[in-house]
């Protein structure tokens, strides 16, 4: 889109009529948030919104504030307002903003946020999101202070189409929205729900059994090392300055691609016969041990080559390895806090190799393992879909706005 376009390159049958240049001010009215001191904060009363209120374009609980009711001076938010962050210690979240959709009774905002009334404000909101207004902040925002100001706001410009058309516009997002809200609902409660159901069907330290397991098991679950149940090996990385052996068609997957089925370097068959790297086939445990990726694991989707930053662990016979890479996942936070001095540092084969594994007999490892096996797959299709409404998102603000 070139700067004197005047219409979007995509747009409502109808609708021919060239965009306004109009300054922010002429379409929208401002109302500022209440400014309250420590003694004023109680157990309930009025909720303010703040930044932490506000989260993927939606009003969220989180890190609530409530006021005596009697302090307030400001106005109640209304449905349809948009809030909007005008002051905070990171910049990166000046203009972050979502609208209220639903009645909220005794709730105001803070004084670090702007509120936002328009005729249209579906329109106004899908706006916001757009990248021209992350422009407009960019060129208005103080340079010392992360803040916009009434005076910054009124400095803005932006074209905007008739109020019909605005309408029409408005509605298009209001239920691209929704559909994002309703996956992004989705995919947070599968999260959750396999967290939940990791921590209950592992045994929890100092038993030997779970809190929740499939009809007919009851057999006592005992330790392994895992070395004792499982092969392991890392790889290497290709020689140093031969460009040439990253030619070919061998997938050279890394700790930060462990989780994909994609990678960015291919090996050819020299660089793989002329180096440390390992071979790994679809279904064999890959396991991060170094940096940042510590402790991630994944099954392999993929028959390739990794590097040294990778363990790769294959089970023996009668051990699943679905059910072991959920025990490593579920153990995370527990194996870094015990080898890792403060998240900082690199794991070990032989640190992996020692890890004590609770070990139920093979026909519960399967069950427990197909069962995780399909929750990961319902979390990856809404997390898919999300990622696709998401990009859809980004695409239509591009081309139906000016």
């Amino acid at each position: 889109m070139t700067k004197g376009n005047v219409k979007p390159q995509i747009r409502f049958s109808g609708f021919h009529e060239v965009w306004e240049q109009r300054k922010l001010t002429e379409f929208v009215e401002f109302f500022s948030g209440l400014t309250y001191t420590p003694n004023d904060v109680q157990d309930d009363g009025t909720l303010v919104l703040r930044s932490s209120n506000v989260s993927n374009g939606e009003i969220v609980n989180a890190d609530n504030v409530y006021v005596n009711p009697q302090v307030v001076n400001s106005e109640n938010v209304k449905v349809g307002d948009i809030i909007v962050v005008v002051r905070n210690g990171s910049r990166s979240l000046i203009g972050k903003h979502a609208q209220i959709k639903a009645f909220m009774p005794d709730t105001v905002i803070g004084a670090f946020m702007t509120g936002i009334r328009s005729e249209c404000p579906e329109f106004t909101n899908a706006l916001l999101n757009t990248p021209k207004f992350e422009d407009e902040i960019a060129m208005n925002m103080g340079a010392t202070i992360n803040q916009i100001t009434g005076y910054m706001f009124s400095k803005m410009e932006f074209k905007v189409p008739c109020l019909d058309e605005q309408k029409k516009i408005g509605e298009y997002f209001s239920n691209l929205d929704h559909l994002i809200t309703l996956h992004q609902r989705k995919y947070e409660k599968l999260t959750k729900v396999k967290k939940s159901m990791l921590e209950k069907m592992f045994p929890q330290d100092g038993s030997n059994v779970p809190e929740i397991r499939f009809k007919g098991f009851t057999d006592a679950w005992e330790k392994r090392k895992l070395g004792d149940i499982t092969e392991s090996y890392s790889g290497g990385t290709p020689t140093a300055g031969k460009k040439e052996y990253y030619d070919g068609d061998i997938p050279f997957i890394r700790s930060g691609e462990i989780s994909s089925d994609k990678t960015e370097l291919f090996l050819s068959e020299d660089g793989l016969d002329n180096s440390s790297a390992k071979m790994v086939k679809i279904g064999d445990i890959l396991y991060a041990l170094y940096g940042a990726t510590s402790g991630e694991v994944s099954i392999s989707k993929l028959d390739g080559a990794i590097n040294q930053a990778i363990l790769a662990i294959k089970p023996y016979p009668n051990y699943d390895s679905q059910f072991l890479m959920q025990w490593l996942r579920k153990s995370k936070e527990t194996i870094i806090g015990t080898y890792l001095q403060g998240g900082q540092g690199n794991l070990s084969g032989n640190i992996v190799k020692e890890l004590l594994v609770d070990m139920p007999t093979y026909s519960e490892q399967k069950k427990i393992g197909d069962y995780f096996e399909q929750l990961d797959r319902l979390i990856t299709l809404h997390q898919r879909k999300l990622e696709k409404l998401q990009n859809i998102k980004k695409s239509m603000l591009e081309k139906m706005f000016v």
